[in-house]
């Protein structure tokens, strides 16, 4: 690797006016150690040069800084569980920009630094445990092939970090398109100028849609592109039973990516009303509530417009937007099932099997694989009460009718239905081995994760969830 090219160093976030932002340098950590390093995401951005793995654990701890740096925390604003706050990167700094060869800009971000000028009561650290379970989830979401933040490494410190008990501290080096937030344009909504929000307005085109640059109204135009990459986002989400956990505004990003991977988890026997979050106390983030939230909160968004967008422009566009979901949510859970050209009558169909799937909490996951795989599921015998038969049969004739016949259905379903999800209680035993500074388990799962689609011998113990285990777990936010 020989590519070097200062250019490609950016810090465009600073060309925004100063009330979207503060210099920061990173609290100085104890004796950090890279205890992850991502080798193939560094390759895979020719970054290799600019931040490498021999020295990975001071560049990013912060306790030296590489000279392109010019860390900085970012601005915003949110609403957290419907009531609107303050925020602002309490333990987060955004280091800079990287341009790759093939002109894609990402951040790069230190999250787990140490305080900034907006912590609050906050510490600004994060723990290891957190760190190493939002670098897992990440990169099990990319071998999902699903838009997510990515993670790069995460350096172990000294640094003792008081949660429920006093535990290690560790921070993770995050890589995303960027870290424009609904919340973002919140903040600005509340506290800039006129002439402030169109900035914010113009770097969000520019960085993330320019060819919405030249048109009459790029305001209007990047309202509705945002819409359209946050309902597709969540319907993945729901593909894979996915449930984000915190859904707030500031977690909703102006890109297309998932990111903030506290309180998530991965569902195993459906039910819409799911919840995993310690801190959703009345199912506001529930499973089934994802795509109402994300509806919620790409109103919030329109609403920060008002002064770039007429009335009836914003109204007619969230007019539309809950069809745009319903139709969305139809043609994804038809291609779970080999359905090619969606009819109306199919959602019946599909219906039926999730009602029948939350009366007996069933395994999401296993139910979709067995329908297309019939084989290598636990609890096979479900699958053999009547109401379920009734509705293959079914299922089966729908199917056969189309022109590309059954057996390519089934072939199809296997892009769309993953053998592999970070099951909950193995992401704990991983996570609590690593801590214990054996990463031997860790690694073996996330090396499943990365190709999820992808059966391989003797990996059952990963397709099978534990009865009960669900019933008492709870995700934290780490903070």
């Amino acid at each position: 690797m020989t590519y070097k090219n200062k250019s490609s160093l950016k810090n465009s976030y600073k060309s925004l006016p100063s009330i979207f932002f503060a210099a920061q340098n990173p609290e100085q950590s104890d004796n950090p150690k890279c205890v992850l390093y991502n080798k193939e995401l560094a390759k895979e951005l020719w970054i290799q040069e600019l931040l490498p793995a021999e020295n990975a654990h001071n560049l990013l701890s912060g306790n030296i800084l590489p000279e392109w740096a010019k860390p900085i925390a970012q601005a915003y604003a949110g609403h957290q569980f419907w009531y609107p706050n303050m925020l602002w990167d309490g333990r987060a700094l955004l280091l800079g920009e990287w341009e790759t060869p093939e002109w894609k800009v990402v951040d790069i971000v230190l999250k787990g630094s140490g305080k900034t000028r907006f912590s609050r009561w906050g510490d600004g650290r994060a723990t290891l445990k957190a760190m190493l379970r939002e670098y897992l989830m990440s990169e099990a979401m990319n071998g999902l092939w699903i838009a997510s933040s990515r993670s790069l490494a995460v350096v172990k410190t000294w640094n003792i970090v008081q949660r429920e008990q006093q535990v290690e501290g560790a921070i993770l080096t995050r890589i995303m398109s960027s870290h424009i937030r609904v919340g973002t344009f919140e903040y600005a909504k509340n506290f800039a100028t006129k002439n402030e929000m169109k900035s914010l307005i113009d770097y969000t085109i520019e960085r993330h849609y320019p060819e919405l640059s030249k048109r009459k109204n790029p305001a209007l135009w990047l309202l509705e592109h945002v819409i359209d990459v946050q309902i597709n986002l969540v319907i993945q989400w729901l593909r894979v039973g996915f449930i984000h956990g915190v859904m707030n505004t500031d977690n909703t990003s102006i890109s297309w990516e998932t990111f903030d991977y506290g309180p998530c988890a991965f569902m195993n026997g459906f039910h819409s009303d799911q919840v995993f979050s310690s801190i959703d106390t009345n199912g506001r983030y529930a499973f089934g509530n994802q795509a109402n939230i994300i509806l919620w909160n790409l109103s919030v968004f329109a609403w920060t417009l008002t002064e770039f967008i007429d009335e009836a422009s914003i109204n007619s566009v969230l007019g539309t937007i809950w069809e745009h979901i319903h139709s969305a949510w139809l043609v994804m859970m038809c291609q779970k099932l080999g359905i090619q050209n969606p009819l109306s009558k199919d959602e019946a169909l599909i219906r039926e099997l999730l009602s029948w799937m939350q009366d007996i909490w069933a395994d999401y996951t296993n139910t979709f694989l067995y329908i297309w795989w019939n084989t290598q599921v636990k609890n096979i015998e479900i699958y053999s009460e009547e109401r379920f038969v009734a509705w293959q049969n079914i299922w089966k004739k729908r199917v056969s009718i189309q022109t590309w016949g059954f057996e390519n259905a089934r072939q199809s379903m296997k892009q769309y239905n993953p053998i592999y999800i970070p099951r909950n209680h193995i992401v704990e035993e991983v996570l609590d081995t690593a801590v214990l500074w054996d990463y031997t388990e860790f690694h073996l799962f996330l090396e499943i994760l990365k190709n999820p689609y992808v059966y391989r011998e003797n990996t059952e113990k990963y397709m099978e969830n534990i009865d009960g285990f669900d019933e008492q777990y709870q995700t934290y936010c780490g903070t």
